[in-house]
């Protein structure tokens, strides 16, 4: 019987033996998005909009509470593109080791400005959620209504001078149903959580779209102009808003198309 669980020792079939890590990190979560893009049948438009080497902030729509969406983009730039996104992730992922460990290993980092900066200045695709949580744990009744966009990633593009890659994910509203948006004030001021409705994915056809680049015209000082800095993210917003729009109106259905 062969043992997954041992480390490398010669080969198997022609390929390497696996190591535990190896396997839970990296094999296991690959075919599951593989399954993952097959079942939601994935379609995808604008790959050329992401380049192929050196620093781009890809700024998607945030929805469907799973985190399928952060899980699913990064798989494809990373099959499609051969490159390894870094994903800045809500800091509830780094509070203990038994989560962090996991979400490091699989690429994820703190949605931190400096974590983001330090990724863009060694040329690494940073794939940020403007809208935050605000926009992952939404009620389904507001879906693709996008959330007020946070102002970091335009300050990570200027200061790295790397460009905005606006981009639509369109199924995770359906696909995971959110029945509502709690909000905690007493112990954990500030902290927002869905209210779901089905665990199991449900069979909704997925497209991921990417906007062309959105390169600022603005040199690195403009990081401090505050009112600057929150008209170009209220201008990606608005522009990302229009495109899903127009997406959703010549969408077919949901489920059978």
């Amino acid at each position: 019987m062969i043992n997954f669980f041992q480390k490398p020792k010669g080969k198997i079939f022609g390929l390497e033996r696996l190591d535990r890590e190896t396997l839970i990190y990296r094999v296991l979560p690959h075919l599951l998005m593989e399954i993952m893009r097959k079942y939601f049948r994935l379609e995808i438009e604008g790959l050329e909009n992401v380049p192929k080497r050196g620093a781009a902030l890809i700024c998607p729509n945030h929805s469907g509470y799973s985190g399928f969406d952060a899980l699913l983009l990064a798989h494809l730039l990373n099959k499609d593109l051969k490159r390894i996104p870094r994903v800045l992730t809500h800091h509830f992922w780094f509070l203990t080791k038994t989560t962090a460990i996991p979400a490091q290993k699989m690429g994820f980092t703190e949605a931190t400005f400096e974590n983001g900066v330090a990724a863009l200045q060694k040329n690494n695709l940073v794939v940020v959620f403007p809208e935050g949580e605000k926009g992952n744990f939404k009620p389904t009744s507001k879906a693709y209504e996008l959330q007020e966009f946070r102002r970091g990633f335009v300050r990570m593009a200027l200061e790295t001078q790397a460009p905005i890659i606006p981009t639509l994910i369109i199924g995770a509203e359906e696909t995971h149903i959110n029945l509502s948006q709690l909000k905690f004030t007493k112990y954990l001021r500030g902290t927002v959580l869905p209210l779901p409705l089905n665990v199991l994915p449900l069979p909704v056809k997925w497209k991921i779209k990417f906007l062309p680049p959105i390169y600022l015209p603005y040199k690195k000082s403009a990081v401090d102009d505050r009112d600057l800095v929150l008209e170009i993210a209220s201008e990606v917003q608005e522009q990302m808003q229009d495109a899903l729009n127009e997406e959703i109106q010549k969408r077919g259905g949901v489920f059978f198309s």
